[in-house]
C-alpha cells in the first residue's frame, strides 16, 4: 500500500479485523504436512473456476534428513508459544520485497525523532506539524513524560488497539499523513532503525520504496504539463536536461540518506550495528493519485534513476489503488508503464494491483487490476494481488504469471487490515496452486505492528505449511528480488523445485568453495552470493534443530 495520504472522498469498506494480534491471532498448532490446509484449499476449489490448473505448482518435494528433523521439530513446538516465536525470529528468511520506507518504522522512533526536531503536534487531530508551537498545538516533546499522550500518539499513527470492526481501512492510510511532517525530514535515520530490524529477523536483503526528488518532480510536471502522446511527453521531460537534473537532485538526496544512515549505524567502525551488513536498494513510487503528468513524471524519474544508480533498481504505483484518480486513470498509468519500460529496458517494475476486494469499489473495478498489470504494464511482480479470483480471465492472469514468473508480494498482515481479508478468502493457495511465485513480505510493519516474522508464522499456522515450504518462501524472497547476476537455482524453482545449478552442485553451504566454476559464480553474481549465505544460514538453522530433536 502507499506512504501518501488519501485525499479521495471516505469509501464503504468491508470492516477489517485489524490489531495484527487480533486479526491475524497465530495458532499454535502447526501442520507436519506439506499440503495447503484443507478448509483454505477447499475454499480455493470452490471459487469460480477454481479448477486445478492444467500443470500446477508440485505439493512435495524431496526432503533431506536435516530438513526433516527440523520440522518435527517445529510440529513439537504447537503447546508452547514462546519457542515458537523464537524458532520463526531465527529462522533465514531471505528479503523483503515489498516496504514502504516510512510505514516500516516503528512508530516510538517516530514519535522520538518529532520530539528530536522539535515539532508539535496538533491536539486535534494528533497530526504532527512544523513549530512553531501555537494555539492548538503541543510540543512533540511532551509525549516523553506524557505516557497518555504518547500512547495517544501510537494509536493514532498506527492500527495498535484498533478496535474490531472498525474502518481499518481508512485508519490505515491516514497515518501516513499525521506523521508525515516527521518522516521526509530523515531518510538516513529511518532506513538506520529499519536496516537494523530487518537484520534483528534474520534477513539478508530490503527492497524498499520511497519518493526521490518528490518536490523537483512536481515542479517539472507542472511546467511541462499533460500530453496524452506519450513519447512526446517523454521528449518534453528529457529536453534541455530537464529530467537528468532531477537524476541528479534524487542521487544528492541518496548521497545524504547514505551519509546520514552510515553516521547513525556507525558502519565502519567497530561499533558498527547490524544494518550496516544489510544490502538495501530502493524502490522509487509513483503517486497515482496524483495527475497524469505527475505520475509520468515520477515513473520516468524513477526508471531513468535505476539505470543510472545501483541502489535504485525499480518503479512502483502507491496511494490507496481505490481512490477516485487512481481508479480512473488505472488503465492509462498502466500504458505509461509500459511505454516507459520500452525507453528504459534495465529497469524493473513491480506494481500494487488488486489491493481490492467486494464492497470497496464497484465490481467492475474487480475485473482487470491484476490482468492489465500482467499484460499491459509488463510487470514484473505483483503487490498484493487480493481480488485475483474476482478478475475476469482470472486463471489465464494465473497462468501467465507462473509461465513468467511473475511473483506476487503477499503481506498478511496489512491484506486483513486494509482489506479484512485474511484465511481461506486470501487467495495465497490459489496462487500456489497455480505456481505463481509467491514471497511473504511485510508492507508497512510499524504501521501494522508486525514484523517478518509474525508474517511466517501466519502462513505456517493457516496455511498448514511445512519447514520445507517455509525455507523456499524465504529463497523466493531472493530468487525473485531485483539483484542483478545469475541464479544459484536452476529453471523455474517454484514448479521445478530449488534445484542448484551444475556449477555448484556438490558444494556443502557454510563450508569453503572448493569448485572453481561455483566460485567465479558467487564472486561474479550478488544474486547468487546472497542466495549462498542464506543457504549457509539454513545448514546451521538446522544443524541446531536437528541436534535439538534427536
Amino acid at each position: 500500500m502507499s506512504m501518501q495520504r488519501r485525499s479521495s472522498a471516505r469509501r464503504r469498506v468491508v470492516p477489517a479485523a485489524v490489531g495484527s494480534l487480533v486479526a491475524l491471532s497465530l495458532l499454535s498448532a502447526v501442520s507436519a504436512g506439506a499440503q495447503p490446509a484443507a478448509g483454505a484449499q477447499q475454499a480455493a476449489e470452490a471459487q469460480p473456476g477454481g479448477g486445478l490448473p492444467s500443470r500446477a505448482v508440485p505439493q512435495s518435494r524431496p526432503v533431506t534428513v536435516a530438513e526433516a528433523r527440523t520440522d518435527a521439530y517445529l510440529r513439537s513446538l504447537r503447546s508452547r508459544p514462546a519457542s515458537l516465536r523464537g524458532f520463526f525470529v531465527s529462522l533465514p528468511k531471505g528479503g523483503d520485497l515489498h516496504n514502504h520506507l516510512s510505514g516500516a518504522v516503528s512508530t516510538e522512533y517516530l514519535i522520538e525523532l518529532a520530539a528530536e526536531d522539535g515539532l508539535c503536534v496538533e491536539t486535534a487531530t494528533l497530526t504532527a506539524v512544523a513549530p512553531p508551537c501555537g494555539p492548538g498545538t503541543r510540543p512533540a516533546a511532551d509525549a516523553r513524560r506524557d505516557h497518555a499522550f504518547h500512547d495517544a500518539l501510537v494509536r493514532t499513527w498506527s492500527m495498535q488497539d484498533f478496535p474490531p470492526g472498525g474502518n481499518g481501512h481508512d485508519h490505515f492510510f491516514d497515518t501516513f499523513g499525521k506523521f508525515g511532517e516527521v518522516t521526509w525530514r530523515h531518510r538516513g535515520k529511518l532506513l538506520a532503525q529499519v536496516a537494523d530490524h530487518v537484520a534483528g529477523q534474520n534477513q539478508f536483503y530490503l527492497e524498499t520504496m520511497v519518493s526521490p526528488a518528490s518536490d523537483g518532480a512536481r515542479q517539472l510536471a507542472a511546467e511541462v504539463g499533460w500530453d496524452a502522446d506519450l513519447a512526446a511527453l517523454h521528449r518534453k521531460l528529457v529536453a534541455g536536461g530537464k529530467l537528468d537534473g532531477l537524476v541528479a537532485a534524487a542521487r544528492k538526496e541518496a548521497d545524504d540518506g547514505d551519509a546520514e544512515f552510515r553516521a547513525t549505524e556507525h558502519c565502519g567502525t567497530g561499533r558498527a550495528r547490524p544494518g550496516c551488513r544489510l544490502t538495501v536498494r530502493w524502490i522509487s513510487q509513483a503517486s497515482r493519485g496524483s495527475a497524469p503528468e505527475r505520475v509520468f513524471t515520477q515513473l520516468a524519474l524513477g526508471m531513468r534513476l535505476a539505470e543510472r544508480d545501483p541502489r535504485f533498481v525499480a518503479v512502483n504505483l502507491v496511494q490507496p489503488e481505490d481512490g477516485n484518480v487512481a481508479l480512473r486513470d488505472y488503465s492509462l498509468q498502466m500504458r505509461m508503464v509500459r511505454y516507459l519500460r520500452g525507453a528504459y529496458p534495465r529497469a524493473h517494475v513491480t506494481l500494487h494491483a488488486g489491493e481490492l476486494w467486494t464492497g470497496l469499489v464497484k465490481p467492475q473495478d474487480l475485473e482487470f487490476h491484476i490482468k492489465e498489470a500482467v499484460d499491459v504494464a509488463r510487470t514484473q511482480r505483483v503487490g498484493h494481488g487480493v481480488d485475483l479470483v474476482h478478475e475476469d480471465g482470472w486463471q489465464r492472469t494465473a497462468r501467465t504469471m507462473a509461465a513468467r514468473q511473475v511473483a506476487v508480494e503477499v503481506p498478511f498482515s496489512s491484506n486483513a487490515q486494509i482489506l479484512g481479508v485474511k484465511g481461506a478468502e486470501h487467495p495465497f493457495t490459489t496462487y500456489r496452486r497455480y505456481g505463481v511465485p509467491i514471497v511473504l513480505a511485510t508492507d508497512d510493519p510499524g504501521v501494522s505492528r508486525i514484523d517478518i516474522s509474525h508474517e511466517y508464522q501466519y502462513a505456517a499456522a493457516t496455511y498448514g505449511l511445512s519447514y520445507p515450504e517455509l525455507k523456499d518462501l524465504a529463497r523466493a524472497s531472493l530468487q525473485y528480488a531485483f539483484l542483478p547476476g545469475a541464479s544459484l537455482w536452476q529453471g523455474n524453482p517454484t514448479t521445478g523445485g530449488y534445484r542448484v545449478v551444475p556449477a555448484c552442485r556438490g558444494e556443502r553451504p557454510g563450508l569453503p568453495v572448493r569448485s572453481a566454476a561455483c566460485q567465479r559464480l558467487l564472486y561474479g553474481s550478488p544474486r547468487a552470493e546472497l542466495e549462498w549465505r542464506q543457504e549457509a544460514a539454513f545448514a546451521a538453522f538446522e544443524r541446531t534443530h536437528a541436534r535439538t530433536t534427536r
